[in-house]
Parts: structure tokens; C-alpha cells; sequence
């Protein structure tokens, strides 16, 4: 695996994990009693946006690492995949 190709796949697993740690913990404003004038009663109340970058990283290095031990270990091939789906190895090209 070239180095860009695991920024590119990194990236993108950190995306992915971003958008699920992003409603964790989250308190909406409208299930108190104080929300501020002028904004939508779903606001958060604190959306510690720098704590969930921290989750997000820390989590999206976990799943790159198994990721990569997979790759590398040659634990999952493509012959094994299409195996798995029926499918013989010439009718990709």
C-alpha cells in the first residue's frame, strides 16, 4: 500500500467516523428550558466539537490499524471476496 493510498483510505475512514461520533452525548437545546433566542430548539447545548475531533481521530486510528493489519496480512483477498459472491475471477476486468 503506497503512502497516498492510505492518507486517502485514513481520510476517508475518519469521515465515515466523524458523522457517527458527531450524536454522541449530544443535549438539544429544547430539552432544557433555555434556549437562546433566535436558534433552532435541536442546537446543542455545548457541541465540544474538539473533544469529538479527538474521539474521531483516536477511534478512525483503531479502524485504519485493523484496516491495514488486514491488508498487509493478506487476510482478505479479492479471490476470497468474489468466492464469497459467486462470482468467478474473469468477469472482472
Amino acid at each position: 500500500m503506497s503512502l497516498t493510498t492510505a492518507i486517502a483510505i485514513y481520510f476517508l475512514i475518519w469521515w465515515i467516523t466523524l458523522f457517527a461520533i458527531l450524536p454522541w452525548g449530544v443535549r438539544a437545546q429544547g430539552e432544557g428550558a433555555d434556549v437562546a433566542p433566535g436558534t433552532d430548539p435541536g442546537a446543542p447545548v455545548l457541541a465540544r466539537i474538539g473533544l469529538r475531533l479527538l474521539w474521531t481521530t483516536l477511534v478512525s486510528g483503531v479502524v485504519f490499524a485493523a484496516v491495514y493489519y488486514t491488508y498487509t496480512r493478506g487476510l482478505v483477498t479479492l479471490e476470497g471476496f468474489l468466492g464469497f459472491l459467486n462470482m468467478p475471477r474473469t468477469s472482472i476486468r
